[in-house]
């Protein structure tokens, strides 16, 4: 059974940084490609990145402008996202998933930027 559990969120301030992590169970790690999504009230849900766990290989959504960076180990089945520079808008809760579009996520963890 897929597992997913997030970790890491919090209350920061504008300017912060945040290493989100995402650790996975039960399906084949190491070939799979994890993704970083968010998702707002009243929004549908965003993606932000991907990585590749064989390759090591990333994409990122442009308008990230290099702020976000993901990364994996695949020693411990954990994926990191670090978050720079942190924005008001980039308040939100923070799924990972094996899927682009979200649908087999975890539970999330809540990201607020806030002075």
């Amino acid at each position: 059974q897929v597992q997913l559990v997030e970790s890491g969120g919090g209350l920061v301030q504008p300017g912060d940084s945040l290493r989100l992590s995402c650790a996975a169970s039960g399906f084949r790690f190491s070939r799979s490609i994890i993704h970083w999504l968010r998702q707002t009230p009243g929004k549908n849900i965003e993606w932000l990145a991907r990585v590749d766990i064989a390759t090591g290989g990333k994409m990122y959504s442009k308008w990230l402008e290099g702020r976000f960076d993901i990364s994996r180990d695949s020693t411990t089945n954990v994926v990191y996202l670090q978050m720079n520079n942190l924005k008001a808008e980039d308040t939100a809760t923070y799924y990972c998933s094996i899927d682009s579009t979200g649908t087999t996520r975890g539970r999330g963890t809540q990201v607020t930027v806030s002075t």
